[in-house]
């Protein structure tokens, strides 16, 4: 586990990258564009014991560089967004996904941060044993990806998962919204196991996009 000053990681040595992201954003981190992305490098992660993937591992590998906590939600912190750019927060990512639909999952997070107060994120790779791999490092190119986001911003616990291809889509987030049941399934992830047996369970198991998005729902599900 690493611990980062805008997110914590779990991360996974043998596929050179993290497992899972977690962090909380508030309303006001999600608006804040107080620091910007120019002069950002990604880095090798120091505070990986085992060593982390470098940035060479991508290099001429037809994958971008794939943020997995975004840098846009880490603008209200010079340090927090200077450490999105380490290594063990990037994953292999098709550049239609990256800069296409998981841009737009990124943002609708921010969105909701912003309609709820604030969000706990967790988000992450599916990772395997037999994924494709690049670099010298043997990066693990991965076939899935997921999001998990949850509130209590009206004092009941609500969640919901993304779970998308790493593959260009032209489709709006909401066609990907699954349960956090199975997102946990198909990684072999408690995201929620400090909750009561029964909010969790309750929580685990709904895909309340209405509940989420209010009046945007229909238009957002186009």
């Amino acid at each position: 586990m690493i611990h980062h000053a805008g997110f914590v990681l779990g991360y996974a040595e043998p596929f050179e990258q993290a497992a899972w992201v977690a962090y909380r954003l508030t309303r006001e981190e999600a608006q804040s564009d107080a620091f910007g992305r120019k002069g950002m490098k990604f880095v090798r992660d120091k505070d990986v014991p085992t060593g982390s993937a470098t940035p060479a591992d991508y290099k001429r590998s037809g994958y971008d560089r794939g943020h997995l906590a975004p840098a846009a939600d880490m603008q209200w912190s010079a340090k927090a967004l200077r450490e999105s750019f380490r290594m063990s927060n990037i994953s292999p990512q098709n550049p239609q996904f990256n800069r296409g639909l998981w841009a737009r999952i990124e943002e609708t997070v921010r969105d909701l941060a912003v309609a709820h107060e604030s969000v706990d994120v967790v988000t992450g790779p599916v990772l395997h044993d037999g994924l494709p791999a690049i670099g010298g490092n043997s990066v693990a190119v991965p076939e899935y990806y997921y999001k998990v986001v949850l509130s209590d911003s009206d004092g009941n616990v609500h969640a919901m998962g993304f779970l998308t291809a790493n593959a260009g889509s032209n489709l709006q987030p909401l066609r990907y919204v699954v349960t956090i049941d199975s997102v946990e399934t198909l990684t072999g992830l408690d995201f929620y196991g400090a909750l009561p047996d029964s909010i969790e369970d309750r929580a685990e198991a709904e895909t309340d996009t209405i509940w989420w998005f209010g009046s945007l729902h229909s238009s957002l599900k186009r």
